[in-house]
């Protein structure tokens, strides 16, 4: 029997993906072979092999050996060649395995190793019995640096221009605090009936601005604590049971919705060109650069969906051309390709997308479009 204990895999299925006619356009710098290290995504082995990472479903379509791209591990190695025009991978895996019999009770673990285990069973005529040996395993590679998104997949919010005016709102704080934390209690108004024991406060943050026409595409409200109800009423009693800074009076509360989180991401191009820009970043970022987080101003309503991925431009600048015969002439130098990000939660008038590629700085105002 094969024995290989898995500890704590992660087991990413892709979904609906969208099959492109476009040729897979192969990374003129590609190695021949590489081994997988730990911290690497599917996304940085794909870039090695491939100028697009989304085309990586077509590379593996071609490849009947590699049963599972989703399941690689550190130590793995995947080779690449061409065969017949056409690009191949194969494929060595790092596991070990130990042929042992169904009847075999004798485990060895890592630590009986480290401890010098000296006794071991043996059959009535004095043979040494086989033994299972369990190995914890790597986790699989994920696809995308999920801890880069983790906090931005339910918080902060945008919502609309009366949405948190209109919100409850922290009156006071037990035992005549100024600010509360974790374990407090706030008294809030109103809420009057119980419609959920949820709550998050949120403080007012940016507002969302299209970038070329200024039209006000949505507010940001800034994720503070959460809270659960203990008592409906006007003012109603909560407990803050977790809180990323300090709560104060006048902070909103609302009700937490159920999101539908999606865990299964593949980088592709949107359907149809969009255009935007970069109109904000989270999480206090002045730099922008790998695996920020940057607000779009384009969203559902666009077209754009969670996945779709967007090169960034980095705007030319306008100088002074000292050597025309025009007189304070000036010349706008062309936009540079400066990164890909993608979005990862859109909303309908903007979209938050994970920096996923950086070849130059990235600036609040750069451009996005479709690959």
């Amino acid at each position: 029997m094969a024995f290989r204990k898995l500890s704590g895999l992660v087991f990413f299925c892709f979904f609906s993906m969208v099959a492109h006619a476009e040729d897979i356009q192969i990374n003129p710098t590609h190695p021949d072979q590489y081994t997988v290290v730990r911290g690497d995504t599917l996304w940085d082995i794909s870039g090695k092999f491939l100028k697009h990472p989304w085309q990586w479903p077509q590379l593996w379509n071609y490849n009947a050996q590699i049963k599972n791209p989703n399941l690689i591990y550190p130590g793995d190695t995947v080779y690449f060649s061409i065969v017949n025009g056409k690009p191949q991978l194969s494929f060595s895996s790092s596991a070990q395995y130990d042929d042992v019999p169904d009847h075999s009770t004798c485990i060895l673990r890592e630590e009986d190793f480290k401890n010098g285990r000296t006794k071991f069973p043996v059959s009535e005529d004095g043979k040494l019995l086989p033994c299972i040996r369990e190995t914890h395993l790597d986790q699989a590679v994920n696809l995308i640096p999920m801890d880069k998104i983790a906090q931005f997949l339910t918080s902060p919010s945008v919502v609309g221009a009366n949405d948190l005016p209109n919100a409850p709102y922290v009156v006071a704080i037990a035992g005549e605090h100024v600010i509360a934390g974790a374990g407090d209690k706030l008294y809030v108004r109103s809420i009057p009936v119980a419609k959920s024991r949820a709550y998050t406060v949120y403080r007012s943050g940016d507002t969302y601005r299209d970038a070329s026409t200024g039209e006000i595409l949505g507010y940001e409200a800034k994720y503070i604590a959460d809270a659960s109800l203990q008592q409906a009423g006007d003012p109603a009693s909560l407990s803050v049971t977790k809180s990323s800074s300090e709560i104060r009076r006048g902070d909103r509360v609302m009700p937490n919705v159920e999101e539908e989180l999606t865990l299964n991401y593949f980088p592709r191009p949107p359907e149809h060109n969009i255009t935007g820009s970069i109109i904000g970043v989270l999480d206090g970022v002045s730099q922008i650069g790998l695996f920020n987080v940057v607000v779009i101003d384009k969203g559902t309503r666009d077209g754009l969906l969670v996945g779709h991925e967007l090169d960034v431009y980095q705007d030319g600048k306008v100088i002074a051309d000292h050597y025309s015969a025009l007189k304070n002439d000036e010349v706008k130098l062309p936009n540079e390709l400066a990164g890909v990000i993608m979005v990862f939660r859109p909303f309908e008038r903007v979209s938050y997308a994970l920096v996923m590629k950086a070849s130059q700085a990235i600036h609040v105002l750069d451009k996005v479009q479709t690959p």
